[in-house]
């Protein structure tokens, strides 16, 4: 911290309010209000985001569900540093949009997400609760209106020490003052009623030099999966507050609230005595507040045992680490560690500022392993203890906590129930470095972490994690076979470490069949790929299942697969996920050899296109010209590309004169929003925000003898059956009579909408706009999205 943050931080440990926002998903927070309370009010503020945004679309690539989960995750943390809250989660899986609370809480487990809430009411202990959304259903997500629903419900059950007991072994029951909708209409200031109260949000921090709605646009930018960069705002911001809960409030949110050290059993002399800290703090040389911050934890030490004590005790750590200009860090190597192998661990500590600080011990919390140090630190001299520590053969590899094993559509499963609710997995090696400072003992907890020096970046640091001997990965993540046939299936192993020997295999679904029964490998050197090849049979009978690659070394066996998630506004993750295909017996018919791609915000519909037999050619909008599109069969626009591409508009007229000419283009679905161009098809047709949410919903037929339904695959109802997240989304409600609608579905208790998928012959060829998720079934192996796709691609072949 430096000198101005350090003030706001003391600012802060002045406060005792705490305020809880509540909300669905990544990007639902008032990263306004959240900036305002936290560094304007001093107030220990949180975000309890329900969902990880598992569910959502990707703007900067072409990650979905748990790995989008994981990034959205990292860019809510990265937006947390910048205005000054906490993060917190629930199990809730993020299964995609749902048109009203009662579809959610059928597909989450309601009790769950309740426990889950009630823990983090319980440990965060708010005085006040804010809801983004209104528990009254209207026209919002259902998972905005159910976590509302459950915040009201929530804030009874934390208070009642009969509700969920298996809490009380080390949570207390915890009653929050209020609970509050922070009112709000998308795209315009909110409309107070009486009885609404009423904030201005809008001040200017001058220790941070920006106004609050400056420090909310930097945060709301880290979410950039979803594109939310925005502009910082300045000058009088109001929000509005409605009372949903709780003891009435006349003029503030905190009303009847006591934000003072008062509220604490004897801790008026500390409140006091932070109060002449501040006063007295000298920004030239905070080093100067040290005696009186080493007496105040003199005094907070002889407090009564309470969290929130306990928390203010951590910030007055933090706060005193920070005067004391002491930076602590432990580095290693490789920030990738194999179980069972010793760690070179070089811990480093530096005190820059004139006073006496002892480093005494360094602990590991694991092992409860201590190593003494005793050494008397110098001003501005770098103090180096090298320890060596061995990673235990049976360490699990790295993975969130909430994905290390099976849930369920609505539920991530959890074994540790002190991970619930926190934003991501301990470190693999915690370290705590222990201090003497004037007689008192300071505790600077770490990890170790891996110092990169990028030519272009600078400095990149690393978390330690752990990784197996050898990672697996199937060439092809599903395989699609004809029924009774063979094809081949190919795995690679990647050597984390030298001297690997052993033996592939590969596990097949029940009436499948793998040859030969293994291959043995043995690589040499770190890097070193082993790529054998396994002969598939499929049943004669379409079906599905998994096939499972595994590589077994001395005894142990090993099937994890690596995915690297690397942006430059959030910290490199590694997930190891096991290492697995869909197995899909299909009975498919393609027409036309070749396929133009263009992609638009990102998916891998391309991928599955070449998974059917095409060969797919990835295009730029300077290849959209009539001479250079006649080379293909058919041209498919990635999702959302009228919305994402700046080079798409300008080339249509050449786009549609290649349909006239014989050609077949599809054009996947686009969003309503920033549309680059009105003119998204040869002929008229509008866009709106009707979309079927259930992946169940009936879909009948409207033209079944048209060519799309017939050629070269017979699609019938049976092929919408096992869709996943949803049916579709965005589909045009008007669209000239040119246009064939091809099928019709509904939510329950909703109107058929005949949009999904609307094909017009034009010219010699056929263009096609279609609504449905394509970017969610294909990837997912759904057969019958393949049959109908192969199916839009052949139009005239």
């Amino acid at each position: 911290m430096n000198a101005s943050e350090i003030l706001q931080e003391l600012r802060s440990l002045r406060e005792t309010a705490s305020v809880l926002y509540v909300a669905a998903h990544p990007d639902d927070e008032n990263t306004r209000l959240i900036a305002f309370l936290a560094q304007g009010r001093g107030y220990r503020t949180g975000y309890l985001s329900l969902t990880r945004g598992d569910g959502g679309q990707n703007l900067i690539g072409t990650e979905f569900r748990e790995s989008l989960g994981v990034i959205r995750t990292q860019e809510l943390l990265a937006a947390r540093r910048i205005d000054g809250g906490e993060q917190f989660f629930t199990r809730a899986n993020d299964f995609g949009f749902s048109k009203d609370s009662r579809e959610t809480l059928r597909i989450w487990n309601r009790d769950e997400v309740l426990a889950d809430m009630v823990r983090v009411i319980r440990t965060f202990r708010p005085d006040v609760v804010i809801t983004r959304f209104s528990p009254e259903p209207g026209g919002t997500h259902g998972h905005h209106t159910a976590s509302a629903m459950l915040a009201v419900e929530a804030f009874e059950l934390a208070a009642d020490p009969n509700a969920f007991p298996g809490q009380a072994g080390d949570l207390e029951p915890w009653r929050a003052r209020r609970v509050f909708w922070n009112v709000f209409r998308w795209g315009a200031p909110a409309a107070g009623e009486p009885g609404d109260l009423r904030l201005d949000v809008g001040g200017f921090n001058p220790l941070l030099g920006q106004s609050y709605g400056e420090i909310a646009a930097r945060s709301r930018t880290m979410h950039k999966s979803q594109g939310f960069g925005t502009v910082g705002s300045r000058g009088t911001a109001w929000e509005v507050f409605r009372r949903l809960a709780g003891d009435p409030a006349a003029t503030d949110i905190m009303d009847g609230v006591d934000s003072s050290w008062g509220r604490v059993r004897g801790g008026e002399p500390v409140g006091a005595r932070v109060e002449r800290i501040i006063t007295d703090f000298e920004a030239t040389g905070p080093v100067a507040s040290v005696p009186a911050l080493l007496e105040l934890r003199k005094q907070m030490a002889a407090l009564a045992a309470d969290p929130l004590v306990a928390f203010k005790r951590r910030q007055l750590d933090r706060i005193l680490q920070a005067a004391l200009r002491l930076f602590v860090e432990t580095i290693v190597r490789n920030a990738e560690a194999v179980p069972g192998e010793a760690l070179e661990l070089e811990h480093k500590a530096i005190v820059r500022a004139a006073f006496p600080v002892t480093w005494k011990s360094i602990r590991y919390p694991v092992s409860g392993d201590e190593s003494a140090v005793d050494l008397a630190l110098k001003p501005d001299l770098v103090a180096t203890q090298n320890h060596a520590r061995t990673l235990p053969g049976d360490t699990p590899p790295s993975q969130p906590y909430w994905l290390r094993a099976e849930g369920t559509d609505g539920m991530y499963a959890v074994g540790d129930p002190a991970l619930i609710g926190q934003p991501e997995s301990p470190p693999a090696i915690p370290v705590e470095h222990l201090f003497e400072v004037a007689g008192q003992t300071l505790v600077v907890a770490g990890e170790p972490v891996q110092v990169i020096d990028d030519p272009v970046k600078g400095e990149i640091r690393e978390r330690l994690v752990v990784i197996p001997p050898v990672t697996l990965a199937l060439a092809d993540e599903l395989a699609l076979v004809a029924p009774g046939k063979s094809r081949e299936v190919i795995v690679e192993a990647t050597a984390a470490r030298a001297g690997l020997a052993g033996r592939l295999k590969l596990r097949v679904p029940a009436g499948w069949t793998a040859t030969p029964a293994g291959h043995d490998f043995a690589l040499k050197s770190p890097g070193e790929r082993a790529r054998v090849s396994f002969t598939v049979t499929a049943p004669r009978e379409p079906g599905q299942g998994t096939i499972t690659a595994a590589a077994d070394i001395g005894g142990r066996s090993y099937g994890n697969r690596r995915i690297d998630i690397a942006y430059d506004h959030i910290p490199r993750v590694l997930l190891q996920p096991p290492a697995q295909a869909s197995a899909i017996a299909l009975d498919l018919q393609i027409r036309g050899r070749t396929v133009g791609y263009l992609p638009g915000a990102g998916d891998l519909v391309g991928e599955c296109l070449a998974r059917m037999g095409y060969a797919v050619t990835t295009l730029s909008g300077a290849d959209l010209t009539e001479d250079r599109l006649g080379q293909f069969d058919a041209v498919v626009l990635g999702i959302r590309a009228f919305n994402t591409r700046t080079d798409l508009i300008a080339h249509l007229p050449a786009l549609f004169g290649y349909a006239g000419a014989g050609g077949t283009v599809i054009v996947q679905y686009n969003t309503t929003a920033e549309l680059k161009g009105s003119t998204l098809a040869p002929y008229p047709l509008r866009l709106s925000r009707e979309r079927v949410t259930d992946e169940h919903s009936p879909v009948a037929l409207l033209a079944s003898g048209h060519p799309a339904l017939t050629t070269p695959n017979r699609i019938t109802t049976a092929d919408f059956e096992g869709w996943v997240q949803e049916r579709g989304l965005y589909f045009p409600d008007q669209w000239d009579e040119r246009f064939t609608p091809l099928l019709s579905m509904h939510d329950p208790d909703e109107a058929p909408l005949q949009g999904s998928v609307l094909v017009a012959k034009h010219g010699e060829g056929w263009f096609v706009y279609t609504g449905l998720s394509w970017f969610r079934q294909l990837p997912a192996g759904v057969p019958g999205a393949y049959r109908l796709f192969a199916n839009l691609v052949s139009l005239g072949k």
